[in-house]
């Protein structure tokens, strides 16, 4: 190499030096954007793969309502896939916020195969269930294989399973920016990392374009009128933050107790999805109908045009409350949608707010109250509703939070900072231990 060029070389490398130590943020930003774009290629697969087989089975199931029948068999094959092989597994999405707060192992990678197959089935037969804490542990299973390879810190490891956990959830609700501050914000009652801000955007970006790009669907709602913001309008968002801060706090509590009563009455855990299995089927034939069980899409579409029956919210509830309790697999956040927009749209009997709106409303709120995460939550219906119903989406999110106290689907989240002074004892505690 000639003098001019190594000259030049030392001089690019100088130049290069001289602006990482002036803003080294950037070099931190150039590694997690490398890390949060291969990440987001396997997260935003793994979510096509996952909604794309979840709907073929949804639709076989529909066409074949006898398959519930089968969902005791189904519930006991899938307790004994977790028994047998899985036990190092079985925390599901609290064993993701445990490694974010204190990273020991890493996550086995047979999470993500066993909770997809464990979804796949539930759904086939007929359960109650939801698919994001499938995305979440596929996610966060996925992306933590890579901890050693990179030789990612604790600190670093903890940025990659939030930023995973945003991948997941924003890829399969195609909701990106709502899938991201749910990362932030689901860990940690109260606070917000910071720190991986980058990180979990960036990955909830990439995963869910990742998706897009298998031409996975997502569902579309809409809102056909919001009326205009008014003292009247705002109070009557209040009240009904109301109810869907006691809906929420009433799940989490009925699905903690629930699944205590079924480990303490059932030893052995196989048979809990399968004595579950048979009380569910049961409900089904006895209401003769199957629009309680899967994810219940299409009757979340019809809460926003119609007027449905005011007790859908609470047989979906039962349904769900008795399917995820007793061991069976899949998630709680859409069947929080089902219930937040049922009930809105019931409450739209009484509160003189559109239908639509309230619907809208609820299906955020309810799972506001029961994660923990409000911000997100108001996010997520500007994502998916349109901002118009920003304003009621965000008092709607903001009251149950708040309503539901200190209550969660979550039993490993950790009080950051409490909902009131007066509970601020209970401030670096989990929810478990209160």
């Amino acid at each position: 190499m000639s003098k001019n060029k190594q000259n030049s070389v030392l001089k690019k490398n100088t130049y290069f030096t001289f602006f990482f130590r002036k803003y080294p943020a950037s070099l931190y930003m150039l590694k997690w954007t490398f890390i949060c774009l291969f990440m987001s290629i396997l997260i935003g697969t793994a979510s096509a793969g996952f909604l794309q087989t979840l709907n073929l089975a949804t639709d076989f199931r529909e066409n074949h309502p006898w398959l519930i029948a089968f969902l005791p068999i189904g519930g006991f094959l899938i307790g004994l896939l977790y028994y047998s092989y899985g036990k190092e597994v079985e925390g599901g999405n609290n064993l993701l916020i445990d490694t974010i707060h204190t990273p020991k192992q890493i996550i086995p990678f047979r999470m993500a195969p066993f909770i997809y197959i464990g979804t796949i089935v539930t759904h086939f037969f007929g359960g109650s269930a939801g698919r994001e804490g499938t995305a979440l542990q596929m996610a966060g299973a996925i992306a933590d294989q890579f901890s050693k390879p990179l030789k990612l810190s604790p600190a670093d490891r903890k940025v990659l399973i939030i930023a995973a956990v945003a991948g997941g959830f924003g890829s399969v609700f195609g909701t990106p920016l709502a899938g991201a501050v749910f990362a932030l914000e689901f860990f940690l009652i109260g606070r917000i990392r910071y720190n991986a801000l980058y990180p979990a955007f960036m990955t909830a970006i990439f995963a869910d374009i990742v998706t897009k790009l298998w031409q996975t669907p997502h569902t579309h709602y809409q809102i056909d009128l919001v009326p205009n913001v008014s003292i009247l309008n705002i109070t009557y968002a209040i009240f009904a933050g109301l109810f869907f801060g006691l809906c929420a706090s009433i799940f989490s509590k009925l699905m903690h107790k629930a699944s205590h009563i079924f480990k303490s009455k059932i030893s052995y855990p196989p048979l809990r999805p399968f004595v579950g299995g048979i009380i569910v089927a049961c409900i089904v034939l006895a209401i003769g109908t199957t629009k309680y069980i899967g994810l219940g899409i299409p009757t979340i579409i019809q809460a926003f045009d119609e007027q449905l029956p005011s007790y859908d919210f609470a047989l979906k509830m039962m349904l769900t409350i008795i399917t995820l309790s007793a061991g069976f697999k899949g998630g709680e956040v859409t069947p929080l949608f089902f219930i937040g927009a049922t009930l809105g749209n019931a409450l739209s009997l009484f509160i003189p707010l559109p239908t639509g709106l309230l619907a809208g409303m609820g299906f955020v709120a309810v799972f506001a109250g029961a994660t923990n995460t409000p911000i997100a939550c108001t996010i997520m219906a500007i994502e998916l509703f349109g901002v118009e119903c920003g304003v009621y989406a965000a008092v709607a999110c903001i009251v149950s939070y708040f309503i539901s106290g200190h209550n969660s689907i979550y039993g490993q989240q950790i009080i950051g900072e409490a909902k009131h002074r007066r509970f601020s004892a209970q401030e670096g505690k989990r929810l478990n231990d209160l």
